[in-house]
């Protein structure tokens, strides 16, 4: 069960998000264009779940990933879509507000 869950939702990362951010790490929000317009991470791109597959391309070459949504879950499953794809540089911020907690620190 417990493979499951960190499938899902990530692992108990120890990642220094404020170090990755600074490094210029690509923000990726997962969420929907309404929920994405209605408030995110400064320099954060777009990517619907939905689409992220077929926008792997925005992704490629980027010496570190973040993908985040509204709780964590969505941002999950994005890390996956991105592994399975051969990206190995992402990290999994959880809610957006994890993440933008540390912009502009």
């Amino acid at each position: 069960m417990f493979g499951f869950l960190k499938n899902i939702f990530g692992e108990n990362q120890r990642v220094d998000l404020a170090a990755l951010i600074q490094e210029g790490a690509y923000l990726v929000d997962v969420r929907s264009p309404q929920e994405f317009a209605s408030g995110t991470v400064k320099g954060a791109v777009n990517i619907p779940l939905d689409k992220l597959q077929s926008q792997l391309k925005k992704c490629e070459g980027k010496n570190h990933i973040i993908v985040f949504c509204r709780s964590g879950a969505r941002s999950g499953q994005a890390k996956s879509i991105l592994e399975r794809n051969g990206l190995t540089n992402v990290t999994n911020g959880g809610p957006w507000q994890n993440v933008n907690q540390f912009i502009n620190r």
